[in-house]
């Protein structure tokens, strides 16, 4: 089992850069495919980065690649989402999930999940 808990989202303008972290708990962390997803108001949660467990592979969705960086640091437990040049449409609570299963695209297969982060983009 594994407890998260995200950090550094906030209010920016569009085109600035931000970086969560997502800290967790636990002494398995290292086998979890972590996930980044994120839920506007009025709509879906959405799939945006997903890490394996080694961290050496990388998963986007298609609107934020090239502009998002998932890492993670198992030393530190604690797993990242670098964001640039963002968009008033990146506006949205920000969760970082676990799971050991490889549909790392599905939020349904994460039965791990911190609270959430805001992240605000003005125009």
């Amino acid at each position: 089992q594994v407890a998260l808990v995200e950090s550094g989202g906030g209010l920016v303008q569009a085109g600035d850069s931000l970086r969560l972290s997502c800290a967790a708990s636990g002494r398995t962390f290292s086998s979890y495919v972590m996930g980044w997803f994120r839920q506007a108001p009025g709509k879906e949660r959405e799939f945006v980065a997903a890490v394996s467990w080694g961290g050496s592979s990388t998963y986007y969705a298609d609107s934020m690649k090239g502009r998002f960086t998932v890492s993670r640091d198992n030393a530190k437990k604690t797993v990242f989402l670098q964001m640039n040049s963002l968009k008033p449409e990146d506006t949205a609570v920000y969760y970082c999930a676990a799971t050991r299963t490889r549909n790392y695209y599905s939020s349904y297969d994460y039965p791990y999940w911190g609270q959430g982060t805001q992240v605000t983009v003005s125009s």
